[in-house]
């Protein structure tokens, strides 16, 4: 199979989102559930009903969004791999949050134009980021 690359300066060839979904890996997924939760601000449901058991990702409308969800799996566990980063409305209260539910708070707030983040290491070592969008 070719396949055929675009311009990239050809703007209807790229996506609208370049992440589609994610998938957290966790050691303890009803743990991480009350931690993602807690965090979020949103509460995480488990649900049985696939294959694996999962926990989505609360947003607003899955099919019109980008989503993911939690999985039992084998995190990094050392902060390295893959970063994603998580909306939350109020970046200060969110890493309040991600502390006092057992989670690490990397040093500095990023702001760039769009917003601001920070990174944290969840209790699996996961490297998340949590992101507030810029308010105007």
């Amino acid at each position: 199979m070719t396949e055929t690359m675009t311009n990239p300066a050809d703007a209807t060839a790229l996506p609208d989102d370049a992440l589609v979904w994610c998938e957290i890996p966790v050691s303890d997924l009803d743990a991480a559930i009350a931690y993602y939760s807690a965090v979020l601000g949103n509460p995480l449901e488990r649900n049985d009903e696939g294959p694996n058991p999962v926990a989505m990702l609360p947003v607003k409308s899955p099919m019109d969004g980008v989503a993911g969800h939690l999985y039992p799996g084998k995190p990094a566990g050392d902060g390295t791999g893959v970063t994603v980063h998580l909306h939350v409305p109020v970046l200060e209260a969110a890493l309040e949050r991600a502390m006092e539910a057992g989670g690490r708070v990397l040093p500095g707030i990023i702001p760039i134009p769009s917003g601001r983040f920070a990174y944290t290491i969840d209790p699996d070592g996961n490297s998340i980021g949590l992101f507030e969008y810029s308010k105007g």
